[in-house]
């Protein structure tokens, strides 16, 4: 009889539980799936081009956000990661991934850029290897790969290692473009995510409710030539974390 029920972890965990083993795609027993995913790098997979996301592009031309020390989450290849540390931030970037996170260190090597990879389970790393305080976390494609229940183990790695006054810049399935629309609880019922979850402006301004809203609208469509990634089917979204205030 297992009565071992005790904490927000132990639920989180219960919850994985529901899913079928093939489904996972957000804990450490997912990395086999990725792996099969990244092995074949001549697929015609739209974000295996070493291009940045134009909405990263966009915030740093327009000095939305500056460099500092940033968090790339789900970092794939490392294309992002690489753009940012180009430009001067310290970057920690992580990925379940083995050969993903093997793919991204060639790229870096190639580029001369210093980016501390970690491989694993970023919520398990958050407050250890991955300590913060993060001037910036960048989350190109992770969010919507998450059950609903992770939501939470999202949201307390931000609260940890978000810096105050620190930008959340995330892409994510949009609603209507890619992505299921199912209600939350018939995943569950399914145990499996369908692909990954879509989202409404709606549903992300209310899940980071405690975050500014900066900028939230579609991705631009970005030509082939374009020296940027980007597709129409995404959202893109900046929000801040408000520096806390000294009382006196």
């Amino acid at each position: 009889m297992d009565r071992n029920i005790r904490t927000v972890d132990d639920v989180l965990t219960l919850l994985d539980g529901l899913f079928a083993p093939e489904a996972d795609r957000w804990t450490a027993g997912g990395s086999a799936w990725w792996d099969g995913f990244y092995t074949d790098r001549s697929k015609p997979v739209p974000f295996f081009v070493p291009k940045p996301d134009e909405n990263l592009v966009s915030y740093l031309d327009r000095g939305l956000i500056a460099p500092g020390r940033a968090l790339d989450l789900g970092c794939g290849p490392g294309r992002n990661a690489l753009h940012l540390a180009s430009l001067g931030f310290q970057v920690d970037a992580v990925d379940l991934s083995p050969a993903a996170v093997t793919w991204a260190e060639e790229r870096a090597r190639a580029a001369g850029a210093e980016i501390r990879f970690h491989c694993g389970d970023a919520f398990a790393l958050a407050g250890a290897e991955l300590a913060g305080p993060y001037d910036l976390i960048h989350d190109s494609g992770c969010f919507h790969h998450l059950p609903p229940h992770r939501r939470i183990s999202y949201l307390a790695l931000l609260d940890r290692v978000l810096a105050p006054g620190g930008h959340l810049a995330l892409t994510c399935f949009a609603a209507g473009g890619m992505g299921s629309e199912l209600p939350d609880a018939e995943f569950y019922h399914r145990s499996g995510l369908q692909g990954g979850l879509a989202y409404s402006p709606e549903s992300l301004r209310g899940i980071f409710s405690g975050l500014t809203e900066v900028e939230l609208r579609r991705m631009h469509d970005e030509p082939p030539g374009s020296a940027c990634f980007g597709e129409p089917f995404l959202w893109t979204a900046l929000f801040r974390r408000d520096a806390q205030r000294v009382s006196g």
